[in-house]
C-alpha cells in the first residue's frame, strides 16, 4: 500500500486483528456481490470504503422509484437504469481506487460458474430462492465462502457457509431446495428501510472478517434479527452429511 492508502485504512491498520498485512489481503481481495437492492446497497458500500480491491456487482433489475426507500446505492435521477451500473457510479464515488465490475444480468450457468471460481468471497444479496441455490451450488463447487442475508417484513437472517472447511454445512443444509417453502417478496410483504441496512452492512462484516483473516465468521449459526422488539437469536445447525450439493455422495 501506498502512503494515501495507509492514511485511508489507518483505523482499519490500527485494528490488531486486522492490521497491515489484514488491509492489504482486504485490497487484493476480489468480492462478488449478487444483488444490488436492499441488501446489495449497504454490502457493496462498506465493501467499497473499506478498501475491496475489486467489487463484481450483479443485478439484473432496474432502478425504480419504490427502491428508493432502501436501496441506497440508488438515487432517484438514475431511475431506470440497471442496478448494477448506478451501483458502479455509486461504488466509485465512495472509493475511486476500487475497481467495480457491474453485470447487469441474473447469473446463472457457466457466467455464474466463471464468476464464482474468480474471486474471493460470494455475498448472497438477492431476494429469490432459485438464485440463492445457484450461488451456494457454484460456492460450494469452486470451495468459496458465501455470506447469504435476508431481510422481509421486520425479520432479517445471516449465516456464512464456507466451503473451504471440510466439515462446515452449506445453504442447501439449511434450506433444502425443493421443500415447500413460500417465495416472499418485498413487493407484496413489504420490508423496514433500516433493517436491509442491518444485515447488508453485517454481510459486509463477515465478508470482511473472511478476507482479513479476523475474528470468526458465523459459520453454522443461523443469526435471526426481530426488528420489531431489536432481539437476536442465534441457532447452531450442522453439515447434513445426506445433502445433494455438499454431502459425501
Amino acid at each position: 500500500m501506498d502512503d494515501a492508502q495507509l492514511l485511508r485504512y489507518s483505523r482499519h491498520i490500527l485494528l490488531d486483528q486486522i492490521g497491515i498485512e489484514g488491509q492489504e489481503r482486504i485490497v487484493g481481495a476480489h468480492a462478488l456481490v449478487v444483488g444490488a437492492g436492499g441488501l446489495g446497497s449497504p454490502a457493496a458500500l462498506y465493501l467499497a470504503s473499506a478498501g475491496v480491491g475489486k467489487i463484481t456487482l450483479a443485478d439484473g433489475d432496474t432502478v425504480d422509484l419504490t427502491n428508493l426507500q432502501r436501496q441506497i446505492l440508488h438515487t432517484q435521477d438514475r431511475i431506470g437504469e440497471p442496478k448494477a451500473v448506478s451501483g458502479r457510479s455509486a461504488l466509485s464515488k465512495i472509493n475511486p481506487e476500487v475497481l467495480v465490475e457491474a453485470i447487469p444480468e441474473r447469473l446463472s450457468g457457466g457466467r455464474l460458474d466463471a464468476l464464482v471460481a474468480s474471486v474471493d468471497v460470494v455475498l448472497d444479496c438477492c431476494d429469490n430462492f432459485s438464485t440463492r441455490h445457484a450461488v451456494n451450488r457454484a460456492c460450494v463447487k469452486f470451495r468459496k465462502p458465501l455470506v447469504s442475508g435476508a431481510a422481509i417484513r421486520f425479520d432479517g437472517q445471516l449465516s456464512v457457509f464456507d466451503a473451504r472447511r471440510e466439515d462446515t454445512p452449506c445453504y442447501h443444509c439449511l434450506f433444502p431446495e425443493g421443500e415447500d417453502v413460500d417465495e416472499m417478496r418485498c413487493a407484496v410483504m413489504g420490508v423496514f428501510a433500516p433493517l436491509t441496512g442491518i444485515i447488508g452492512a453485517m454481510q459486509a462484516a463477515e465478508a470482511l472478517k473472511l478476507i482479513s483473516g479476523a475474528g470468526e465468521p458465523a459459520v453454522g449459526r443461523l443469526l435471526l434479527l426481530d426488528g420489531l422488539a431489536m432481539e437476536w437469536r442465534s441457532v447452531k445447525f450442522g453439515k447434513d452429511p445426506q445433502c445433494a450439493v455438499c454431502g459425501a455422495s
